[in-house]
C-alpha cells in the first residue's frame, strides 16, 4: 500500500475520526449507511471509494468531507501537482469532485483572478496576520510564494502559502494566469 497517497490519506483520517468517537467499525458503518467490510477496506488503506461513500461517512462522523481526503499541511508552502489531485468519482452521475483545500472555520476568502507576462517579478508585502495564499495555475507557468521559498508552478498546479508575510508572483510564460484566494482568519 501507497502510505503517502490518497487511500492513506483517506485511512488515517477515517481511523483517526472513528477512534476520536470512541466507535466500532461495525457502528460507523451502521451509521453510515456502509457496508462494515467496505469501511475495513478504507482504513487499512484499500478500495476505490465513491464520494457518495466519503460523504456518508463523513456526515456519519459529524466532520467536513475535507477533513477525510485533506493530508494534514507540513510545510508552509503546500502543493498539489495536477498530476497528483484526489479525484473521486460519483457512483450515479458523470461526475467527479476534486477537493483542493479546505475552509478553517471562521476564515474569510476572496477570489481573485491574475495574469502576468513574463518579466520582473511582482513582490507583494505581508498581508494582515493569518492571511493564507491558494494559487491554481489556469495557463502559462508562474513561480510564486515565500520571498525565501518560491515554487514554480505549470497548468493545472496549485499552492498554499502565507500571505502574513512577503512573497511573489512571477511569470515565467507569455498569458499567464491563475485563480487567486485570499484566505483571512
Amino acid at each position: 500500500m501507497d502510505r503517502t497517497g490518497p487511500l492513506a490519506t483517506i485511512a488515517a483520517s477515517l481511523r483517526r475520526e472513528r477512534e476520536r468517537l470512541g466507535l466500532s467499525l461495525t457502528e460507523l458503518a451502521r451509521r453510515a449507511g456502509v457496508a462494515k467490510s467496505t469501511l475495513s477496506q478504507l482504513e487499512s488503506g484499500a478500495g476505490n471509494p465513491s464520494v457518495e461513500t466519503l460523504w456518508a461517512l463523513a456526515v456519519a462522523l459529524d466532520v467536513p468531507f475535507s477533513r477525510l481526503v485533506d493530508p494534514p499541511a507540513a510545510a508552509p508552502v503546500h502543493v498539489i501537482r495536477a498530476e497528483d489531485r484526489v479525484v473521486i468519482p460519483s457512483d450515479t452521475a458523470p461526475f467527479t469532485g476534486t477537493l483542493i483545500a479546505a475552509c478553517p472555520p471562521g476564515a474569510r476568502r476572496d477570489l481573485h483572478v491574475i495574469t502576468g507576462e513574463p518579466g520582473p517579478s511582482r513582490a507583494a508585502h505581508a498581508h494582515i496576520n493569518g492571511t493564507t495564499e491558494h494559487m491554481l495555475v489556469t495557463s502559462g507557468r508562474w513561480r510564486a510564494g515565500p520571498v525565501d521559498a518560491p515554487v514554480e508552478l505549470a497548468l493545472g498546479d496549485y499552492a498554499r502559502f502565507p500571505g502574513d508575510r512577503p512573497h511573489t508572483y512571477e511569470a515565467l510564460e507569455a498569458g499567464s494566469a491563475a485563480v487567486l484566494v485570499m484566505e483571512y482568519i
